[in-house]
């Protein structure tokens, strides 16, 4: 599934290409990728409409328009955005096409059809989506120590089944929550109400500053995106833990062990982070 570092990049890439055109068409090939309103309201209601600007919002990407209209998109396990020219080769499984004003196209294409969008209009609440109950931004200066030992601190539950709540920090997936308890010295199991002050403040350290780090690496020009069809993430060489299972730690040599912590894979190094709750 794409994480905040994926979506931050295909966020990048796509708004300076959309950013100002108007979308003259919209073909909808699978119905049930549009959550809300129903397939052909939907699609009444963009036609003729502008970009403004895209955000990201954890994992989600929202397209802003002039009217202050708004779609939003989850991307979930498979879904992908390519701007292409309208004599592109389409990629398999594209399900949704928005045909804009300078003749190019945006296209969403999902194998596994688990992605959604939802069109909510000017002033209109959000209740369908999901974004409401996110929590704080990876980026917000308020994710302090204090912020992460409030909400989690008194937990049971592992502190990687914490980091990836989305109601409590937005964006943060299997890959990232491995990254950043190797680079913090966590055990993924350790019961989050077993960290002390220190381990908080090393948390709220390495979360945003891990995270910068793999949108960095993740830099792709437009024309590299769309000739690798928005599927080549440059950071993953970069990934120290995450799928290096049975692999020697790149600290101290030790080998990689296998979890499953809250029902997801995990990945560790045995004398690099903390197990003593092991």
């Amino acid at each position: 599934m794409p994480e905040l570092p994926e979506v931050e990049t295909i966020k990048r890439i796509i708004e300076p290409q959309i950013q100002g055109l108007s979308i003259t068409e919209v073909t909808v090939r699978r119905s049930d990728l549009i959550a809300y309103p129903e397939k052909e309201h939907f699609c009444r209601l963009l036609t003729g409409q502008t970009v403004h600007r895209l955000e990201r919002r954890g994992k989600f990407l929202l397209i802003h328009l002039e009217s202050q209209d708004r779609v939003i998109l989850h991307l979930r396990m498979t879904g992908c955005l390519l701007f292409t020219p309208a004599a592109f080769p389409e990629e398999k499984h594209t399900h949704i096409v928005f045909h804009m004003s300078d003749g190019n196209e945006l296209r969403f294409s999902d194998t596994r059809r688990f992605g959604r969008f939802w069109l909510l209009c000017s002033g209109e609440n959000d209740v369908c989506s999901g974004i409401s109950k996110l929590g704080m931004e990876p980026f917000d200066t308020a994710l302090t120590a204090e912020y992460l030992s409030s909400h989690m601190g008194s937990r049971k539950k592992t502190i990687k089944q914490c980091l990836l709540d989305q109601s409590m920090i937005a964006g943060i997936g299997n890959i990232y929550s491995d990254e950043i308890l190797f680079t913090a010295g966590l055990y993924p199991a350790r019961p989050a109400n077993s960290l002390n002050q220190n381990d908080w403040q090393r948390l709220a350290k390495i979360i945003p500053e891990r995270l910068s780090y793999f949108i960095q690496k993740n830099e792709i020009s437009p024309e590299e995106y769309l000739e690798t069809r928005g599927k080549d993430y440059r950071n993953t060489p970069f990934l120290q833990v995450y799928g290096h299972r049975g692999e020697g730690c790149p600290n101290c040599g030790t080998i990689f062990c296998h979890i499953v912590v809250g029902g997801r894979s995990s990945v560790y190094c045995p004398v690099c982070q903390d197990h003593l709750t092991h």
